[in-house]
């Protein structure tokens, strides 16, 4: 069969993204590969269009069973004959699933790391026809990946039991060093490395400092009122308090973490995925189980602890191609309670050398002053010096200086204070100030007195503040806020860091920010058609109990409602629509539009 052919009948594309035809090709020739492609890139068709056109069947390892669920669904609805085997399956449907296999009749099995490596499964499997082994989420295998399980190492053992069988393995997120490890650790035989671009065109980024979080998030959210989103946080207290006080403002938004029963996240993810609410304020917990194409934004409340979660979680972002917004909020507490998160863990001490050395990294893109696009894109060894255009400094950039000795000054004043002040008795002590508290300190006879005499008070502040926030100071919330020196002052102090900061501009000179979208052209949709067309499309996902995106993604739609197709030929134009489609929704739509035609 040609994969072209399937790309179009079955799909209902008219041509590849990026590398996923060079992939698919490798892959039908029997050679195993390593594919690093960003979340939303098309991962999954790298497998499955290899699935459809070989012999025998194709087990998907995938690590979550909401995850598993979705491909399945989506796989049915275009007539592909796709099952998946995990704890919530029926145990009466489990015999049925496996005449399927046995019989020929199944094309894709998706299957949990614990099931496809239990004793009795793998002896089933020997006696079948197995044309291909897709291991989703492969990062998980690595120590050096951003979300290490134990359960990955052992799939190693495949190589094992099926030496002739070729295996893709396929993340969103992996350095290097992540990239080698994977290769190593599921004895890959000679894989090639397939690394598509990390750079997110469509989400613009921007970190802002976590100050009044909860304010920020409003004006956010004013002009984006009915878009759907995901707030991420840290625990689960603040998911139901953040989740609280949107409600509250009449957001439709809910809490989400593995706390509440299982009955309730499942309600919460399907009106989630089917447009009934907007918002939902999670744990991790909710990171790989979502794939909804039209979310518009991601805000993390809290720092992430890596830049591959972080990255990864923004993924969940415009995974339709059309304009998405991601929003950080950092403070040097987040780190330390990440940093503490890590020390009280039970792991290896190599483990957690390797994750402290991650979020300092994560740290350092919270508080970068250039373009953070290409400080991600560094990181994964995709180099680029260019700006990007679509992140909060280059949009916006802040004009910076070299800033080492006044943060020099700042360190030292806090030192020969013995870290008793807090942020404004340092000020007024570098300014030289007569202040009684100064002189009732003896501050004003140490060495540092005076030395900053000619920086204003405020841009004092604004610079401390930015030092506060690159963790080269720490404010002390338990000794009465006072400033202390952190493990990464004594460089600054010896010249060994340069620091950088942010030129103080008061209010009256501040530009306002120029917000660069890139959207999907719809002006010529008609929005009456298109409101009718989610409808239909509504009442045809609650039917059949799917996520809305499963009938018809939104571009689709917008598609539609632009170029008014009055035959099965134009029908087939718009993208997403395929054969089969077209046969199970292609008279109703046609319908649609044809009596909105005559009635408009």
């Amino acid at each position: 069969m040609d994969i072209h052919q399937i790309l179009k009948d079955t799909f209902g594309y008219t041509q590849f993204r990026d590398k996923q035809e060079q992939i698919i090709n490798h892959v039908l020739d029997d050679k195993d590969a390593l594919v690093i492609m960003p979340t939303g890139g098309g991962k999954s068709m790298c497998y499955q269009i290899p699935a459809l056109v070989n012999p025998g069947l194709t087990v998907v390892i995938s690590p979550l069973i909401a995850l598993m669920n979705d491909q399945v669904s989506a796989l049915r609805e275009l007539d592909v004959e796709a099952d998946a085997l995990h704890s919530n399956i029926d145990s009466n449907f489990v015999s049925e699933i496996y005449n399927d296999i046995e019989s020929g009749h199944l094309k894709m099995l998706y299957v949990s790391p614990e099931k496809i490596l239990s004793e009795n499964f793998l002896h089933f499997l020997k006696n079948q026809k197995i044309s291909l082994f897709a291991i989703d989420e492969a990062h998980c295998v690595s120590v050096w990946g951003n979300d290490f399980r134990p359960e990955y190492v052992k799939l190693a053992q495949l190589k094992e039991h099926f030496p002739e069988v070729p295996t893709i393995a396929l993340t969103a997120t992996a350095d290097n060093a992540t990239q080698a490890d994977i290769s190593k650790q599921l004895k890959l035989n000679d894989p090639t490395h397939f690394v598509s671009s990390f750079e997110r065109k469509n989400i613009n980024t921007a970190a802002k400092s976590g100050i009044k979080r909860i304010e920020q998030i409003f004006n956010f959210l004013l002009p984006r009122e009915n878009e759907a989103g995901i707030v991420y946080c840290l625990s689960r207290k603040s998911t139901e308090s953040v989740a609280s006080k949107l409600q509250a403002r009449g957001f439709k938004a809910e809490a989400y973490h593995a706390g509440l029963d299982a009955a309730k996240r499942k309600q919460v993810q399907d009106d989630f995925q089917n447009d009934i609410l907007n918002i939902v304020c999670a744990t991790i917990a909710f990171g790989m189980g979502i794939d909804k194409p039209n979310i518009r934004w991601v805000i993390h409340y809290n720092m992430p602890k890596n830049i591959e979660g972080y990255y990864q979680e923004i993924g969940r972002g415009g995974r339709d191609g059309n304009y998405a917004n991601a929003l950080l909020f950092y403070s040097w507490g987040d780190y330390l309670n990440l940093q503490k998160f890590i020390d009280d863990s039970e792991a290896t001490q190599q483990f957690k050398a390797v994750q402290r050395a991650k979020l300092q990294r994560m740290w350092e893109f919270a508080t970068a002053n250039s373009c953070r696009t290409n400080l991600v894109l560094n990181y994964f060894g995709e180099y680029k010096h260019t700006k990007c255009n679509h992140c909060d400094n280059c949009i916006n950039p802040q004009e910076l200086f070299d800033g080492t000795r006044y943060a020099q000054m700042a360190l030292s004043g806090i030192i020969r204070t013995h870290q008793h002040v807090g942020i404004n008795l340092l000020i007024d002590i570098l300014r030289g100030s007569s202040k009684q508290e100064v002189r009732q300190g003896n501050y004003d006879k140490i060495k540092t007195f005076g030395v900053g005499r000619e920086v204003p008070f405020i841009h004092w502040k604004h610079y401390i503040t930015q030092m506060i926030n690159q963790g080269i100071i720490a404010i002390d919330f338990t000794d009465y806020s006072r400033l202390k020196i952190t493990p990464l002052s004594q460089n600054v102090l010896q010249g060994k860091t340069k620091i950088e900061l942010a030129k103080f501009v008061s209010p009256e000179e501040r530009k306002k920010p120029i917000i660069q979208k890139i959207k999907f052209d719809d002006s010529d949709a008609d929005v009456v058609l298109l409101d009718k067309l989610k409808q239909w499309r509504r009442a045809k996902a609650n039917k059949m109990n799917a996520p809305a995106f499963v009938i018809l993604h939104d571009k689709s739609l917008r598609q539609i409602a632009s170029v008014l197709p009055d035959s099965e030929m134009k029908l087939l134009s718009i993208e997403g629509i395929g054969k089969a489609k077209m046969t199970k929704y292609g008279k109703e739509i046609l319908e649609l539009v044809a009596s909105h035609s005559t009635n408009s």
